[in-house]
């Protein structure tokens, strides 16, 4: 960059800056994430956001370690990746301990991935994620809890069944395809990844072609003909035992890491502007065993906020943005200053958020600065004020004026805000 130069203002591609009201939304969502997964009774647990590269190499598949990881050489020469998702780091985890932790374990957690992908809608290069994980239980029970959280973070938001539908299916099912049709052990994975893309590919067909020739025609028949299986017949049963409604199998579905090994699922958004995958998942038995130890029953599943927002957009559902901040202290003269901060102390002691304004504007721009910011209540502090320790505080959406002490700040605004 030539001297003089200026930096530009806009974030690196495909990552977003968060404005206080964007982060209000972020955090509304993150928030929704983590009570329905309490509820379940999951345990939050974090992990670092570097990951040794060769743990994607053999655990996921070929396409995000060689195209769409951030991988890079450290000063140590060890090769280094952001990571891409969540689940060979848990994986691992669970595995360095597993004699110690009591199975079934439920564990959850919101981070931010990266994938080194082209932006569009509904993906960008930087995410955050929940991951919801059960280790240590096998059968319908456990694929269903799953199920059912997906089912009711969706809920939480506000949605109702109408607006989307959970699409299920099985591995198992393809794996007998493949037995059936003949197709060889070291084609699969990829055959796997081309079916999770079939939607999205205009020559669908002619690409499996090229991967397993004349056996492609039998394959897509014989996978569009099964209808279902007994296992999701009683899945279906224990999800509506659970108040779930809106199952569907889908054999289209298969998910496109390598490592699910029975039921997969996608929940999809109905809404014509935005029929799309919000969230996936399904059971993977056999990714622990890959560390070397006994292996662990797994099933999880995994959801963006890139697509989370988005669906709040599409069906209305966005909450307003209130800011933290209750109540805005604004200083009619320097004199008062002193006093109001004095002020501001004792009411925060009290678990009251607020502002001091110390522009030193006139008092009619000091409110209209607070309406602007959302602030629901202001109080002017001048020097009657400070002298009368009695203050007027006014509500800004309805024009409500009441006067009071000190001591009956705190009660009026908690018993205003509700």
């Amino acid at each position: 960059m030539a001297k003089g130069d200026k930096i530009s203002t806009e974030p690196y591609k495909g990552v977003r800056d968060f404005y206080p009201e964007d982060q209000f939304v972020q955090r509304y969502i993150f928030e929704q994430m983590e009570r329905v997964c309490e509820l379940f009774g999951y345990e939050e647990y974090n992990a670092s956001i570097l990951e040794s590269a060769e743990l994607y190499r053999s655990k996921t598949s070929e396409e995000i370690v060689n195209d769409q990881t951030y991988t890079f050489i450290d000063r140590g020469d060890r090769e280094v990746t952001l990571r891409p998702e969540m689940t060979p780091t848990v994986a691992r985890m669970v595995a360095a301990r597993s004699r110690e932790i009591p199975m079934p374990a439920r564990w959850y957690s919101v981070q931010n991935f990266f994938r080194y992908e082209r932006p569009q809608h509904g993906r960008l290069r930087e995410f955050w994620q929940l991951n919801a994980d059960l280790f240590g239980a096998i059968g319908v029970a456990a694929d269903a809890e799953i199920i059912a959280m997906a089912y009711s973070l969706v809920k939480g938001f506000g949605a109702a069944d109408h607006d989307f539908e959970i699409r299920v299916s099985d591995r198992r099912i393809l794996d007998t395809i493949y037995d059936t049709v003949g197709v060889d052990a070291d084609k699969r994975a990829e055959v796997t990844r081309l079916l999770d893309r079939r939607a999205k590919i205009d020559d669908f067909a002619g690409e499996l072609a090229k991967l397993i020739g004349t056996a492609s025609e039998t394959l897509i028949d014989q996978l569009d003909r099964t209808t279902s299986t007994a296992y999701l017949e009683a899945l279906r049963v224990e999800l509506v035992h659970m108040g779930v409604n809106n199952m569907i199998v889908d054999t289209k579905i298969t998910r496109g890491f390598d490592y699910y090994t029975g039921m997969v699922f996608e929940v999809f958004d109905t809404a014509e502007g935005n029929r799309r995958a919000m969230m996936g998942g399904g059971r993977y038995d056999n990714l622990l065993s890959l560390f070397g130890g006994e292996p662990i029953p797994a099933v999880g599943f995994a959801m963006g906020d890139v697509v989370a927002r988005d669906f709040l957009e599409t069906h209305n559902l966005l909450p307003a943005y209130a800011p933290a901040t209750e109540l805005m202290l604004c200083v009619v003269d320097e004199s008062a200053m002193t006093h109001a901060q004095r002020l501001a102390q004792d009411l925060r002691r009290e678990d009251i958020t607020v502002a001091v304004n110390i522009s030193g504007k006139r008092i009619g721009d000091q409110i209209r600065q607070a309406d602007k910011m959302k602030i629901p209540f202001v109080i002017a502090i001048g020097t009657q004020e400070r002298d009368s320790g009695k203050y007027t505080i006014k509500n800004l959406a309805s024009g409500a004026e009441t006067t009071l002490t000190a001591d009956r700040i705190a009660e009026h605004l908690f018993s205003s805000l509700g």
